[in-house]
């Protein structure tokens, strides 16, 4: 990733818009993978010092039980500041050195966030994913983009997330009377299998066990200190 501007102008902007769009084309939706494989991945993204850190987190899992195998978490500068529609910029480079301090390498990444969900369709799980080569999904918490209609109540109910007249993901209740989460693929996943993975990872929760994990180590919800 090139180096990013404290203070983008915004000709660095643009820039950074191009960027996206040239890595965007760069996204793979052709299946790797239809199952879960022996290790998969979370990550997920916080700020410390009003922001000035960013804190991302990795945990490995074994794909039969979803038991954590190892987590690390990487703590760096952050590289830019909030803008809509870059925050992958602002999130990459602390979330590729956490993932790179695995011990092993998972087959499948669960990111907190979108993937081809997007403006410009490169969300932090397809940019994670192109840049590191591995299979991405993203899973948010909100909307980015997209047109839908509301799933129904029970665990599992899901619909289709339209943008631009193109399928990008799908609306899914996780946990009956919880919000949804927004599932799209980010690289090497299709939009069919992005949702039938994600489904595979739900445990209790409202997030499913990979990024579950991930965003206490992120977000320090586990009350352990910082590491990596």
């Amino acid at each position: 990733m090139p180096p990013l501007p404290e203070r983008p102008t915004p000709e660095d902007l643009r820039a950074l818009r191009a960027l996206q769009s040239r890595l965007a084309a760069q996204v793979s939706l052709e299946d790797v993978l239809t199952a879960l494989p022996a290790r998969l991945a979370g990550v997920d993204t916080g700020f410390e010092d009003a922001g000035r850190t960013t804190r991302s987190a990795a945990v490995l899992l074994e794909g039969d039980t979803l038991q954590t195998l190892e987590s690390r978490v990487a703590r760096l500068p952050t590289a830019l500041p909030y803008i809509p529609g870059l925050l992958s910029f602002r999130e990459l480079p602390a979330a590729w050195q956490a993932l790179q301090q695995l011990s092993t390498a998972p087959a499948l990444v669960l990111v907190d966030g979108h993937g081809i969900a997007h403006p410009r369709g490169l969300g932090i799980a397809a940019h994670l994913g192109v840049l590191s080569g591995l299979p991405c999904i993203g899973v948010a918490k909100s909307r980015l983009v997209g047109d839908y209609d509301e799933p129904g109540p029970l665990r599992g109910d899901h619909t289709p997330l339209w943008h631009k007249d193109r399928q990008v993901g799908w609306v899914l209740r996780s946990k009956p009377r919880c919000n949804s989460l927004f599932v799209s693929p980010g690289h090497r996943v299709s939009v069919p299998t992005s949702l039938s993975l994600v489904l595979a990872c739900l445990g209790r929760y409202r997030l499913p066990e990979p990024t579950r994990l991930a965003d206490r180590l992120a977000s320090r919800r586990d009350g352990r200190a910082p590491a990596g």
